[in-house]
């Protein structure tokens, strides 16, 4: 009798990840399908709304994913080690921006201009508004508050991501809603 493993797209992140550290280019494949729109989300919110930058970072991603397949401890969640090293690399940019702003003698800080709402927002421009603001609040605020309200991760996984304790996370997305609310309704 001939053992029948499962199909590919039935098998768990963490399954698909063992096979592709084992040299499996359809689990891979797999994997890329589940996370790159996600990533690419992640990455495009994080990396200053640019495109172009946000799709480099994606291809440099999977390529850390290989090349680092077999450090992944099938026994975490794929998730929080996947986006770790996201984190990371938004981590990596914002230094390598902050020395480049320092050794052409500027300390660019993007300046915002608040803007005035009156009346009732219409999804367009909710979503311009809270981008803007989040911009505003820092990259690990930023990054706590796609991982919670877009990529809808747990607090405890958000917690191993950013290596920070839950209630801080907690806290910190508490103040972070307190604050925007206020400045969306202004």
């Amino acid at each position: 009798m001939k053992f029948l493993s499962k199909p590919f797209e039935q098998l768990s992140d963490e399954e698909l990840m063992s096979k592709a550290a084992h040299g499996s280019e359809p689990a891979l494949t797999f994997l890329y399908q589940r996370y790159s729109g996600p990533m690419l989300r992640y990455f495009y919110r994080m990396l200053w709304q640019d495109k172009s930058k946000a799709e480099d970072f994606l291809h440099d991603f999977f390529l850390k994913i290989l090349e680092r397949k077999q450090s992944f401890d099938a026994s975490r969640k794929f998730s929080t080690w996947a986006y770790s090293i996201a984190h990371n690399m938004c981590k990596n940019e914002y230094r390598k921006q902050n020395f480049r702003q320092a050794m052409n003698g500027h300390h660019v800080k993007q300046e915002l201009s608040p803007e005035i709402i009156t009346g009732p927002l219409d999804d367009r421009s909710f979503k311009e508004s809270l981008q803007r603001i989040l911009m505003e609040e820092g990259s690990d605020i930023q990054s706590m508050f796609a991982l919670r309200y877009e990529l809808e991760m747990e607090v405890a996984e958000i917690s191993q991501v950013l290596q920070c304790p839950e209630g801080t996370i907690k806290s910190r997305l508490f103040y972070t809603v307190v604050r925007l609310k206020y400045r969306i309704a202004k």
